[in-house]
Protein backbone atom coordinates (compact mmCIF):
# COMPACT_ATOMS: atom_id res chain seq x y z
CA UNK A 1 0.00 0.00 0.00
CA UNK A 2 1.50 3.23 -0.59
CA UNK A 3 0.59 6.38 1.35
CA UNK A 4 1.16 10.15 2.31
CA UNK A 5 1.75 9.98 5.51
CA UNK A 6 5.71 10.94 5.17
CA UNK A 7 4.43 14.25 3.05
CA UNK A 8 1.16 15.27 5.41
CA UNK A 9 3.49 14.69 8.74
CA UNK A 10 6.10 17.10 7.07
CA UNK A 11 3.49 20.05 5.84
CA UNK A 12 2.10 19.69 9.44
CA UNK A 13 5.99 20.18 10.93
CA UNK A 14 5.58 17.04 12.78
CA UNK A 15 7.93 14.50 14.02
CA UNK A 16 7.43 10.69 13.95
CA UNK A 17 7.92 10.59 17.67
CA UNK A 18 5.18 13.93 18.05
CA UNK A 19 2.91 12.14 15.21
CA UNK A 20 3.40 8.83 17.16
CA UNK A 21 2.00 10.26 20.78
CA UNK A 22 -0.50 11.68 19.11
CA UNK A 23 -1.48 8.26 17.99
CA UNK A 24 -0.71 6.35 20.97
CA UNK A 25 1.70 4.01 18.86
CA UNK A 26 5.45 3.93 18.40
CA UNK A 27 7.71 6.14 16.45
CA UNK A 28 8.91 2.97 14.93
CA UNK A 29 5.59 1.95 13.87
CA UNK A 30 5.08 5.49 12.32
CA UNK A 31 8.66 4.92 10.61
CA UNK A 32 7.56 1.40 9.58
CA UNK A 33 4.53 3.06 8.26
CA UNK A 34 5.72 5.64 6.02
CA UNK A 35 8.02 3.21 4.07
CA UNK A 36 5.43 0.59 3.10
CA UNK A 37 7.01 -1.79 5.29
CA UNK A 38 3.48 -1.83 7.46
CA UNK A 39 0.33 -1.46 6.81
CA UNK A 40 -1.55 0.46 9.45
CA UNK A 41 -4.84 -0.99 11.21
CA UNK A 42 -8.47 0.01 10.25
CA UNK A 43 -8.57 1.64 13.96
CA UNK A 44 -5.34 3.49 13.26
CA UNK A 45 -5.74 4.22 10.09
CA UNK A 46 -8.78 6.38 10.96
CA UNK A 47 -6.96 7.51 13.64
CA UNK A 48 -4.23 9.26 10.89
CA UNK A 49 -7.20 10.32 8.84
CA UNK A 50 -8.66 12.07 11.28
CA UNK A 51 -5.73 13.60 12.75
CA UNK A 52 -4.77 15.22 9.43
CA UNK A 53 -9.09 15.93 8.58
CA UNK A 54 -8.70 13.75 5.23
CA UNK A 55 -10.81 10.81 4.47
CA UNK A 56 -8.33 7.39 4.35
CA UNK A 57 -8.13 7.12 1.14
CA UNK A 58 -6.84 10.70 0.09
CA UNK A 59 -3.59 9.49 2.62
CA UNK A 60 -3.53 5.25 1.76
CA UNK A 61 -3.48 4.40 -1.78
CA UNK A 62 -4.22 0.52 -2.84
CA UNK A 63 -1.07 -0.53 -4.69
CA UNK A 64 -2.57 -2.31 -8.34
CA UNK A 65 -1.50 -6.16 -8.42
Amino acid sequence: MINKLKVLRAEHDLTQAGLASELGVSRQTINAIEKGKFDPSLSLAFKISRRFGLPIESIFIEESA
